[in-house]
């Protein structure tokens, strides 16, 4: 099962979303979204879902802490305890097993991050 993990501004928009994912492998295969759950809501993360025809899966912030994550936001990791969103949900959401096959890619406006994880699912 892939998930790709996005993190992001609450200023994003769809398109940088989409952005990326694309750069971080694209969309293809992606059974799921993923984000903290305080922001599962967002209005732009829903719209990129029903693109893509995936579920979004809301990670509570505290299933986050503590997650290793090759790449470090200093931001992210005094907030959150992990050091990327995007990599730390994708492997939360991945399942037990998971491993990331895309590190962090970052929006050209610097909004939104995404990374790819694959997992069993469960």
């Amino acid at each position: 099962m892939k998930v790709a993990g996005l993190g992001f501004r609450r200023d994003v928009n769809v398109a940088s979303l989409r952005e990326a994912l694309v750069a971080a492998g694209g969309p293809d295969g992606i059974a799921a979204v993923a984000t903290v759950s305080g922001k599962a809501e967002a209005a732009a993360l829903k719209l990129l879902a029903r693109e893509l025809n995936v579920p979004i899966k809301a990670v509570p912030a505290k299933a986050l802490a503590g997650i290793i994550t090759p790449t470090q936001s200093e931001f992210i990791k005094a907030k959150l305890g992990a050091g990327s969103v995007a990599e730390a949900a994708a492997l939360v959401a991945a399942g037990r097993h998971a491993r990331l096959i895309s590190t962090r890619m970052v929006s050209h406006d610097r909004t939104a991050t995404a990374a790819i994880a694959e997992g069993d699912g469960e």
